[in-house]
């Protein structure tokens, strides 16, 4: 099977990447059941790529019914080292407009009806570090290429992960801000946590679609409203994962690939012979 070291998850609005060449699809098999499609792997700048639209092609899954145990295991799978994320996101601050773009470097967490950790229900517990849940390397360089292209970023900011799939209150959209909340979407989580537990470098470039609901025009967020910025936004998201493309570094100088050092707190002989099996490409460094 073919390799890729980068992978990509596209959001709403983001089913392809344009300029790959050599495409192929794979159907990845995973101890958690199908990703959310097929895997698409081909050639942009020269590397490999592993895209997987993150709600299945013609947007069929809901963000509480992601399939993100499967999707970030097939990914690891595949070989993928650098996980980059692309999300439609509403704004929650002034200065952060609609159409631009941001790279954050914190979360909250408000989603309840999701599944955690890769190692949930599967006899296997691990805390990991996720003081800073982003991976600085990948986000710099996330940010280095949409300034390159002209487009209006933003360096940092927190992102709030709201469970969906209807969009916030109004209540709750004055609430996140006074929270400091930069921006909002649904669905980062869990899977900036399970590509650390995964050992994946991992960072998200959120697309602002609108302002969400606290805003004074009072203009109501609709789907349509959020697709129609999305696909403005596009065209730069992909010329964005081409550069960032051709500068991977061939090193990690993060502490993301060594996540699950010192993480895993079960005993190793109450470990399920199953799950070390299963699991043997995510923990097999640590747990025989």
């Amino acid at each position: 099977m073919t390799t890729a070291k980068i992978g990509v998850f596209g959001g709403s609005g983001l089913y392809k990447i344009d300029g790959m060449t050599d495409i192929s699809e794979v159907k990845v098999e995973t101890p958690f059941g199908e990703p959310s499609d097929a895997i698409i792997l081909g050639k942009l700048e020269g590397e490999t790529i592993a895209f997987l639209p993150r709600h299945g092609r013609g947007h069929r899954i809901s963000p509480t019914e992601l399939p993100v145990r499967a999707n970030i295991f097939a990914m690891k799978q595949l070989g993928v080292e650098w996980l980059i994320s692309v999300n439609a996101v509403g704004s929650l601050r002034e200065d952060m407009h609609p159409l631009d773009l941001v790279v954050p470097n914190q979360l909250i967490d408000r989603t309840r009806s999701r599944v955690n950790s890769l190692f949930e229900g599967l006899g296997l517990v691990a805390h990991i570090s996720f003081a800073d849940p982003f991976c600085p390397i990948l986000s710099d360089i996330l940010v280095q290429a949409s300034r390159e292209i002209g487009a209006s970023v933003h360096n940092g900011g927190t992102y709030v992960v709201m469970e969906g799939p209807p969009f916030s209150t109004k209540a709750e959209s004055i609430m996140y801000r006074s929270w400091g909340g930069s921006i909002i979407g649904m669905t980062a989580l869990p899977e900036a946590k399970m590509a650390r537990e995964a050992e994946m470098c991992y960072a998200t470039l959120a697309c602002i679609t609108d302002y969400d609901t606290w805003h004074e025009s009072g203009e109501t967020v609709t789907i349509d409203m959020a697709i129609a910025n999305l696909t403005r936004n596009a065209n730069a998201a992909r010329k964005i994962i081409g550069i960032v493309a051709s500068r991977i570094p061939e090193t990690h100088n993060c502490g993301c690939t060594s996540a699950l050092m010192n993480a895993i707190i079960t005993d190793q002989t109450l470990i399920p012979p199953t799950t070390k099996e299963d699991l043997k490409i995510i923990i097999g460094k640590y747990v025989r």
